[in-house]
């Protein structure tokens, strides 16, 4: 058997059908009045907020701008453009200035390096805690952005971008997510923009995965959707078995990020 970029090809309209119906279904079940959605500029957010336009209506999708210091200018720019796009409202939070204060009141320094993931998680959660405050307010859910490549991999913040009411979007891999966007009419610059969640300055993807998604994807593809051992993942696709390896420790390494906290049962 062998995988390559063709494995991960999906029917793209009937993967926009089924996302759409799900996200209304899930709101209208709920009772919310509409969504509110974290809008980073980057292909997740954009592509959650796109098919939530499309099933709930442009007057029940609020997007939240939240950039730091360091966030490039370019996504904000972008964010807010598809967000004109759409035609949805949206909203602007300085969300450095609250990061601060909890930097200050914890004694946490900015520029301590061995403190960078703990101050980045302040960041991820602080974003979350603000797009809750939002929900509260007008009785929307929350739009979960990740997307499945990175909840296999644990790749996500534990009760910051990983707390959500609902992912419509986790089901599809990185490499589905980007073509799915082009599909519904995203800018290619955003579709193929390459991902970084921006919790520190300068911070890229590869400071934390070992290599692209084209590649990643058809490991994960391998491991969890076909079943394969890690040996014959390496065949199938030609990706060094250590390589493999290091995704499926990975994996193992982040399952508590996936399921509920452990708990007595009666």
């Amino acid at each position: 058997m062998i995988l390559d970029k063709n494995s991960l090809k999906i029917n793209l309209e009937e993967a926009a059908k089924f996302t759409t119906a799900f996200i209304k279904n899930t709101v209208e079940g709920s009772g919310a009045s509409g969504v509110v959605i974290g809008l980073s500029g980057g292909v997740d957010s954009s592509l959650a907020a796109a098919l939530c336009v499309r099933a709930l209506g442009q007057d029940k999708v609020l997007g939240v701008l939240m950039p730091t210091e360091f966030t490039p200018s370019e996504d904000v720019e972008d964010a807010l453009e598809l967000a004109k796009v759409l035609g949805i409202r949206t909203a602007f939070v300085d969300v450095q200035r609250i990061v601060d204060a909890f930097l200050k009141s914890l004694d946490i320094s900015k520029d301590s390096a061995e403190l960078r993931m703990v101050r980045a998680n302040i960041l991820a959660r602080t974003r979350m805690v603000i797009l809750y405050c939002y929900a509260n307010v007008n009785k929307y859910l929350i739009v979960g952005t990740g997307d499945k490549s990175e909840a296999l991999i644990g790749y996500f913040t534990k009760y910051g971008d990983g707390a959500a009411d609902f992912f419509p979007i986790r089901h599809l891999y990185k490499t589905q997510v980007r073509e799915l966007a082009r599909y519904i009419g995203i800018s290619e610059k955003i579709a193929y923009k390459p991902s970084s969640p921006q919790l520190y300055p300068g911070h890229k993807v590869t400071d934390e995965i070992p290599l692209d998604y084209d590649q990643l994807d058809l490991i994960l593809l391998g491991l969890f959707d076909y079943k394969m051992t890690p040996v014959e993942v390496s065949q199938a696709t030609g990706i060094p078995l250590k390589t493999i390896i290091e995704v499926q420790e990975r994996h193992n390494k982040t399952e508590h990020k996936r399921v509920s906290p452990p708990m007595i049962k009666d």
